[in-house]
């Protein structure tokens, strides 16, 4: 009863400021998955990354507007270490901080208290209360989200209503989940074949999302591992235009029609600025 009662007590807190009838509503979709499978057998320890999803979430509660928590099985995210870090929050451990007890206090990734819930549960509940969903990264949805046919449903309904649909740095990999045979293109993906996605939804669009130059930069993160592919081959490969920053890890959103993409963790607030002009 007293996990009950706390998980309803957070769900209060996220609603209480969007009261308002000038109030939004966003879904923020994050990856159940803890770890990434890389080449050979390997496995990365990951899972989203705090400054991707905690600097847009405290904006847009700041503003007053509602957030619900969503994972393909209702799942507790998990934080990926390495990005717990000041330097994500301009090197200011203050912001830091901040960051990490606005997290604590949501309880997010705890497994008993956490008010995630699954994707099946929202789409029972319907798309219809939602203004706008928006996907943090971290390597984590690199491994379910980009094949998940709940999230590509989501996905789809938001594309046919225009509503806005913003991801950051490895997040936009989620897009591919709206692909027909999502899971075929991905182990195509996987095996370095040729690829290409007929009548994609989001053929056409200009999209970024972490260049191929970074993850060559960041590959020491990954202990000697090598990933299956990397993010900016497969949006390509789908059909995306893909539009890139001039010098690595600078801030780079980029906005056509209903997406708003950011290439990295710098990107991460002007994805959530754009984000809150659309709530307006």
């Amino acid at each position: 009863m007293n996990k009950l009662m706390h998980k309803l007590a957070i769900l209060m807190a996220l609603s209480l400021a969007a009261s308002t009838a000038q109030a939004g509503h966003v879904l923020v979709v994050l990856s159940d998955s803890d770890h990434l499978d890389l080449n050979d057998g390997k496995v990365f320890p990951t899972g989203f990354y705090l400054n991707e999803l905690m600097q847009p979430v405290k904006l847009l509660l700041d503003a007053g507007h509602q957030v619900t928590f969503a994972t393909p099985t209702g799942q507790a995210p998990t934080v990926d270490a390495n990005s717990i870090d000041a330097m994500y929050f301009g090197n200011d451990v203050a912001k830091l901080k901040v960051h990490q007890e606005l997290l604590d206090q949501l309880a997010l990734t705890s497994k008993q208290t956490s008010p995630v819930v699954s994707l099946a549960r929202i789409e029972q509940q319907g798309y219809g209360q939602f203004d706008a969903v928006y996907v943090p990264g971290g390597h984590a949805p690199m491994q379910d989200l980009l094949k998940s046919a709940a999230l590509g449903r989501l996905l789809a309904d938001f594309h046919a209503r225009n509503k806005t649909t913003a991801l950051v740095c490895h997040g936009p990999i989620a897009l591919l989940s709206t692909l027909p045979d999502s899971n075929g293109f991905v182990a195509a993906l996987e095996s370095g074949q040729p690829n290409r996605a007929p009548h994609w939804i989001y053929s056409g669009y200009r999209v970024t999302v972490i260049s191929n130059q970074e993850e060559e930069q960041a590959k020491a993160q990954l202990g000697g591992g090598e990933m299956k592919f990397y993010p900016q081959d497969a949006l390509e490969q789908a059909g995306v235009q893909y539009r890139s920053n001039k010098a690595p890890w600078t801030s780079n959103v980029v906005v056509d029609r209903e997406l708003i993409t950011g290439q990295n963790p710098a990107s991460a607030l002007g994805v959530a600025q754009e984000l809150l002009k659309r709530l307006k």
